[in-house]
C-alpha cells in the first residue's frame, strides 16, 4: 500500500473513531460541540481524499477498499452515540435504517465484485445526497445546543429522516440496478 495524502486522510478518519468516541463519554460542557467537530472534521476528509485521488490520479484498490469501511465505521459509531444520548425510537428507526441499510449495500457490492459487475452499484446521485444530508445531520445532532435561537437539534433530526429517505430510495436503485444486471447474465 503507498501512502499518499488520500490514504493518510482515511487513515487519519479511522483515527477519529475512538476519540469521538472517548468525546462522547466525558463529562464536560464542551464535550457535544468537540465530539460534532471531530466528525466535521471526518466528514470533510471523506470528500477531500476522494477528490484528491481522483484529481492527482492516485486511486489505488487499498485505497477504494478502505475509504467506505473507514466512513461506515464513523457514521455507524457516531448514529450510536446520538441514539445514546437520545435513547427514543423516532431517532433509533432512522438510525437502524442508514446502518442495515450501509450493511446490506456493503455485501451488494461485495457479491457484485464477484461476480465483476461492480460498476453496477457505484455511487449515484441519490446516494451522494443521502451522505451530504446524513453528515449534516450528524454533526448537528452531535452538537446538540441552540445556536443564536437555531435549533440545531431539530433540524439534525429532520434531515436525519431525509437521510434516511433517502438512503431506502438509494437502496432500492442499487437492488434494482443489481437484479437487472445479473438477469441479464442469466437470461
Amino acid at each position: 500500500m503507498e501512502m499518499t495524502l488520500p490514504n493518510i486522510l482515511t487513515w487519519l478518519r479511522i483515527a477519529m473513531i475512538p476519540v469521538l468516541g472517548l468525546l462522547f463519554l466525558l463529562p464536560a460542557p464542551w464535550a457535544n460541540s468537540a465530539a460534532a467537530a471531530v466528525f466535521a472534521l471526518a466528514s470533510l476528509t471523506d470528500w477531500l481524499d476522494g477528490y484528491l485521488a481522483r484529481r492527482w490520479n492516485q486511486i489505488s484498490a487499498f485505497g477504494a477498499f478502505l475509504d467506505p469501511v473507514a466512513d461506515k465505521l464513523i457514521v455507524a459509531i457516531a448514529l450510536i452515540i446520538v441514539v445514546v444520548e437520545t435513547p427514543t425510537a423516532w431517532m433509533a428507526v432512522p438510525a437502524a435504517v442508514i446502518i442495515g441499510r450501509e450493511i446490506a449495500v456493503s455485501a451488494l457490492r461485495e457479491w457484485m465484485a464477484e461476480l465483476g459487475l461492480r460498476s453496477s452499484v457505484a455511487v449515484g446521485m441519490a446516494g451522494k445526497l443521502k451522505t451530504a444530508a446524513q453528515m449534516v445531520a450528524i454533526v448537528l445532532l452531535l452538537y446538540r445546543h441552540e445556536f443564536n435561537g437555531f435549533p440545531v437539534w431539530g433540524v439534525g433530526l429532520g434531515l436525519l429522516y431525509i437521510a434516511a429517505a433517502l438512503t431506502l430510495y438509494s437502496m432500492v436503485l442499487y437492488l434494482n440496478a443489481a437484479i437487472r444486471r445479473v438477469e441479464g447474465l442469466s437470461g
